[in-house]
């Protein structure tokens, strides 16, 4: 392809990256979005196979077939869930390619570099390559939070900041060693070594409700990962696509952290989650008081005299797969003039979003789902609230208790309403490990079952 029809082509697919961020903003436009992301990835794909720099063909469509048959497979085969944990492992891959594409270039440089292009690109590969084995480890430890195979209790070692102070200072050492040296490839080794195993400590240390933060903080790293790539292989469009990333995924940690209350470079640090020696957030926890449980029927003639309701959804909603139902409950609802809105918390669910896909999946209205900013006045004047598998974000000693584990963090105040009903499956505590004061209220009742069963059992008992 001529170098003028190529670089017009990787601007084009510049501006529709720009597009599909800015469609992905909104639940309405995310579709549109989501379809300007694929066209530039397309097309992107298309002129770098069309590049004079590929001569095995073969290999290269061996390579897109393997490849677009795994990522193939696994979209058709993930559930909602396991958004997430997907999530986390695509940025592990990003982390390794770079990885692998930094030592590439390192042993086979391009010819004809001066000395001080020589140092230029030594630096972009050390980089690329330091923020590539972060990633990469970083994201498998997410996944395996994430989906449950590692523990979500953040892992606090003795003296973790000196240690990680120290792999840091280490890291900057080996790299004046790597630019300096005859033969780089004894501190580049050593150098991606330490990065995996700060990668590794780094995620161990965050806590469970943390997850939502660490989800976009490896997303920001992925895409300056891309973008490290792109200088490494003279790549404009890698290194506009990954700033745009990087950028986008920096600036969504900042609003998780700020709907929690937390400093970035807290979260960072690690701790927050669960109480060095707590229970696990997945245990039972001892009743702070007495609870008054209401059945599916009485939950139906609760909804039936209310005038205004708001749903409040969490993980739980998307364990049960219950969305669909509280779809059908919300109709009817709607139809004998109930107003029916919902609330979603920034950091409910397991990463940015997580909720109003799963909303979105079920068809409900984009007018009917409103962020927390824009609905949290309204609880004083709400007939009727339902919690469905939330915890930590309806949390009063948030607001209420200046020792709690999430003090200062922005909750949704469900407990205003006139009545609060929370299905959850038992009285475990959320990520965070903490008690939730809001299920000793005298205006809160608590539905215990299967969000999705008793969802069923509400429905039927209003139809």
């Amino acid at each position: 392809m001529p170098f003028g029809l190529s670089t017009a082509s990787y601007l084009i697919a510049s501006i529709l990256f720009i597009l599909s961020l800015g469609g992905l903003s909104g639940q309405a436009t995310a579709r549109r979005g989501n379809l300007y992301g694929m066209l530039g990835m397309g097309l992107a794909i298309l002129v770098a196979v069309c590049s004079p720099r590929v001569t095995s063909y073969g290999l290269l469509f061996s390579a897109l077939v393997v490849g677009g048959g795994i990522g193939t497979f696994l979209a058709r085969r993930v559930k909602m869930t396991g958004m997430p944990e997907l999530v986390a492992i695509l940025h592990c891959f990003v982390g390794l390619a770079a990885v692998l594409v930094g030592y590439n270039n390192f042993i086979e440089p391009p010819a004809g570099l001066a000395a001080a292009e020589r140092v230029i690109h030594d630096v972009e590969v050390y980089i690329g390559v330091l923020i590539g084995a972060v990633t990469f480890s970083g994201s498998i430890i997410a996944f395996g939070k994430l989906s449950g195979r590692i523990t979500g209790r953040p892992v606090l070692l003795p003296a973790r900041h000196w240690l990680n102070l120290g792999i840091g200072l280490i890291c900057l050492a080996l790299g004046f060693w790597f630019l300096t040296a005859e033969n780089g490839l004894v501190p580049l080794a050593a150098m991606t070594g330490l990065a995996l195993l700060f990668g590794v400590h780094m995620v161990l240390m965050i806590g469970g409700a943390d997850m939502p933060v660490v989800v976009s903080m490896l997303n920001s790293y992925s895409g300056w990962t891309a973008s490290a790539t792109g200088f490494m292989l003279n790549n404009n469009l890698l290194i506009v696509t990954g700033a745009l990333v990087g950028s986008s995924g920096a600036i969504l940690s900042y609003i998780m952290c700020h709907a929690m209350n937390r400093d970035f470079l807290s979260v960072i640090a690690g701790g927050f989650g669960a109480a060095e020696g707590a229970k696990p957030s997945a245990g039972a926890t001892e009743a702070a008081g007495p609870v008054v449980p209401i059945s599916a029927s009485e939950t139906a003639h609760v909804l039936k005299d209310a005038r205004k309701v708001i749903i409040v959804p969490g993980y739980g909603m998307a364990v049960a797969h219950a969305q669909h139902t509280i779809y059908e409950i919300t109709s009817f609802l709607n139809k004998h003039d109930v107003s029916v809105r919902f609330a979603i918390h920034p950091v409910a669910g397991r990463m940015p979003g997580h909720m109003n896909v799963l909303l979105a999946e079920a068809k409900v209205p984009y007018d009917l789902v409103l962020e927390m900013e824009e609905i949290n006045e309204d609880f004083d004047h709400t007939d009727a609230v339902i919690v469905i598998g939330a915890n930590d974000i309806v949390n009063p000693s948030a607001m209420e208790d200046p020792n709690s584990p999430i003090a200062g963090m922005p909750v949704l105040e469900v407990w205003k309403a006139k009545t609060v009903i929370v299905s959850k499956r038992g009285m475990a505590a959320g990520y965070a490990g903490v008690d939730n004061p809001l299920f000793y209220k005298e205006n809160t009742r608590m539905l215990f079952g299967d969000a999705k069963k008793m969802m069923d059992e509400v429905l039927k008992e209003l139809t």
